[in-house]
């Protein structure tokens, strides 16, 4: 089976460091970690990634097109402003998982809509670092049923 991806967007290597009151303090690389021994339980590949730039997550999710199975992406800012991930998005023919660690609806009015969220099988928010472990499961979930 093809790998899952899980995509991380700006400011999230910052993750532990930058707001912790909001974003809690594990690391990114706590989380991918996490993530990844989770995968291989459920027997899935997973491919994390990273990127402050627009068109870097976009090349990555072209790449998942061809070598992916699944997306997990938290766009991080991008969510609210990007119609180019979206755009990628939706030329990916596999389930797509966004994960945001805050509830993105009790922050500022901006942050309230997602472009990727249109796209998206599912929306997790608010959970923490957990989210991704339930997109995850969840993902886990839809590939079997293929």
């Amino acid at each position: 089976m093809k790998p899952i991806f899980l995509l991380n967007g700006p400011n999230l290597n910052l993750l532990g460091q930058r707001q912790p009151e909001i974003y809690g303090r594990e690391t990114l690389a706590d989380v991918e970690a996490l993530c990844t021994r989770l995968a291989q339980s459920l027997g899935h590949e997973l491919r994390c990634h990273q990127s402050n730039h627009e068109g870097a997550l976009v090349d990555l999710i072209q790449e998942a097109r061809v070598e992916g199975s699944a997306i997990i992406i938290n766009p991080g800012a991008y969510s609210h402003t990007s119609v180019a991930i979206l755009d990628a998005l939706n030329a990916f023919d596999g389930p797509v998982i966004e994960v945001h660690i805050s509830n993105i609806h009790k922050r500022e009015t901006f942050r309230h809509h997602s472009f990727v969220s249109s796209r998206a099988d599912g929306v997790i928010a608010g959970c923490g670092t957990q989210g991704y472990i339930m997109a995850l499961h969840r993902l886990a979930h839809l590939l079997s049923a293929k």
